[in-house]
């Protein structure tokens, strides 16, 4: 009983702030949840706050589609961004680092630049080309912080790690998304823009005062040298990452984990397109009621992930709370299919929404942490955005298929093929061997290390 009661509560440890990541717990769950809600806060700007404040002032939808598209275009390149981290860097001020402190200061000037433009509706095409100089180095910032949370955090810390992640992911959305609007409303574009300036230039500091190492330097013209192990994890060219992330993720734990991460890419895709339709075009619901109970659902998914979402997956195992999310999940989105009764009862369709998009976000907190369980640190923002950029190519499946399901299925057939897809997933997790996949990582790092050569001076940059 002692261990389950002392399993959720820090040690002491854990509640020691030190500025080097590798050296504190507490350093790095503080850190790494401050820069995942930096990475929330031009989310919420850019692709909820702006798109409503166009359409708020009769800008058309084709326009607000195309300004989306254009933002979103970025994000696609993430898979050629990521071996671009992993194989040039300042080693002298950590592997990752130096690309998180690019993005966040991109973030800042992208900000600042939009907040010269007096009239967005006025001038989309300016608009869309700022929008996507914010995506660009949200880009940057988001794979970069990725790939160093794979490098530093230790893999008994992931689960909880991820829970306070992915938590202060959604909270840093919703709060630049309320912000962003109101000071929009209030003060008008300029200062409404300001506002998440402010948000991502005091959050510089993250990355400003932690180092990933001891006696790696801060700025580059200060002080420091380039850690062992940054310079024994570093790849010399780029064929050496691809070929060392085709060997760590052609292994079939890693195979069966990305056909999973298509899955649950699918099912999220497809339930965020039909459920919208159902309770608005069915039941008779506002858009409001639906954005209101989601948005809801999101902020308390997010908090509940932070408190315990991660400390179960810590506790219990993450294969297992990957199982048990994503059957938690499959059985609340059942309910839609088997009570059918119950469809016009506000309240129990409420319930069984709120639920499910709170346990699509603990299953997502499983999700990537056995993500980050199968990757290698050599190749870790190759590997991890490989399995993100799966997870979106499933996104897009499913909400292609949601338009076709409805269009030619009644609601019983169209529920039926995401409970179908959930059901495989969760047979396929089954199947995921975590502890294998991580012996087959030690292998290949030690024959990596058997043939390497000596090591650089260690004030090589």
């Amino acid at each position: 009983m002692k261990r389950k009661l002392t399993g959720f509560l820090p040690k002491k440890s854990d509640i020691h702030l030190n500025p080097v990541l590798a050296e504190s717990p507490a350093s790095r769950y503080f850190s790494f949840s401050l820069l995942y809600f930096a990475q929330g806060v031009p989310e919420g700007l850019t692709f909820y706050a702006i798109p409503a404040f166009l359409a708020m002032n009769d800008v058309s939808p084709l326009i607000i589609g195309s300004y989306l598209a254009m933002i979103t275009l970025p994000w696609s390149l993430k898979l050629i961004l990521a071996p671009l981290m992993d194989r040039y860097t300042i080693k002298s001020m950590g592997r990752k680092r130096p690309w998180v402190l690019f993005g966040q200061i991109g973030l800042v000037i992208s900000f600042l630049t939009l907040s010269t433009l007096q009239d967005p509706v006025e001038n989309i095409g300016i608009l869309m080309a700022m929008g996507l100089m914010i995506s660009f180095f949200g880009c940057f910032q988001d794979v970069a912080t990725d790939g160093m949370a794979v490098d530093i955090i230790p893999i008994k810390e992931q689960a909880r790690a991820n829970g306070l992640m992915w938590g202060s992911k959604l909270i840093g959305i919703s709060i630049s998304l309320a912000v962003g609007t109101y000071m929009i409303n209030r003060f008008g574009f300029t200062v409404g823009v300001l506002a998440p300036a402010v948000f991502t230039s005091i959050l510089i500091l993250v990355p400003l005062f932690f180092l990933e190492r001891r006696g790696e330097r801060r700025l580059p013209w200060t002080r420091g040298q380039a850690s062992i192990e940054s310079l024994q994890l570093q790849p010399e060219n780029m064929f050496q990452i691809i070929r060392d992330t085709y060997s760590v993720a052609s292994r079939n734990s890693s195979i069966v984990l990305i056909v999973v991460m298509a899955l649950t890419g699918f099912v999220t895709a497809y339930v965020d397109a039909i459920i919208p339709i159902f309770t608005i075009q069915e039941l008779g619901w506002t858009n409001a009621e639906y954005s209101n109970l989601y948005s809801s659902a999101n902020m308390t998914g997010g908090l509940l992930g932070m408190l315990v979402g991660g400390a179960l997956v810590d506790f219990f195992g993450k294969k297992k709370m990957f199982i048990i999310y994503a059957t938690i999940w499959l059985l609340t989105l059942s309910g839609l299919l088997f009570y059918q009764a119950a469809w016009f009862s506000s309240a129990v369709i409420s319930f069984i929404v709120f639920a499910a998009a709170s346990f699509y976000i603990f299953t997502t907190i499983a999700g990537f942490t056995v993500c980050m369980s199968h990757c290698w640190k050599r190749v870790s923002a190759t590997q991890f955005t490989l399995y993100m950029t799966i997870s979106n190519l499933g996104r897009s499946g499913g909400s292609a298929s949601a338009g076709y399901a409805k269009e030619y299925l009644n609601w019983y057939s169209t529920f039926s093929i995401v409970l179908f897809a959930l059901i495989l997933a969760i047979i396929l997790i089954g199947l995921i061997r975590i502890a294998r996949q991580l012996k087959a990582i030690d292998r290949l790092e030690e024959n990596k290390l058997e043939k390497a050569k000596p090591l650089l001076p260690m004030y090589d940059i």
